[in-house]
């Protein structure tokens, strides 16, 4: 065995906190800089025209109507 020892080598691998962040804030760059793109911008101006009629109001989706009808008392 090498001059470490087994608790250092089991230390090395286990994930840190500050590993996860890290990941974390690359992902949400990422997301971010995609957004901006044209094809990002088509999906959001798609997704945020979903939910509205032609004339600016708002409509419930099938699966959201189903959903309010099974909480009501």
């Amino acid at each position: 065995m090498s001059t470490k020892s087994k608790v250092a080598l089991s230390q090395e691998n286990q994930p840190s906190r500050r590993n996860f962040f890290i990941g974390a804030s690359v992902a949400v760059g990422a997301v971010a800089v995609a957004s901006q793109t044209p094809a990002g911008k088509a999906v959001i101006q798609e997704m945020g025209g979903a939910t509205k009629t032609q004339n600016g109001e708002q409509k419930i989706s099938a699966h959201m109507r189903k959903y309010y009808e099974t909480t009501k008392i």
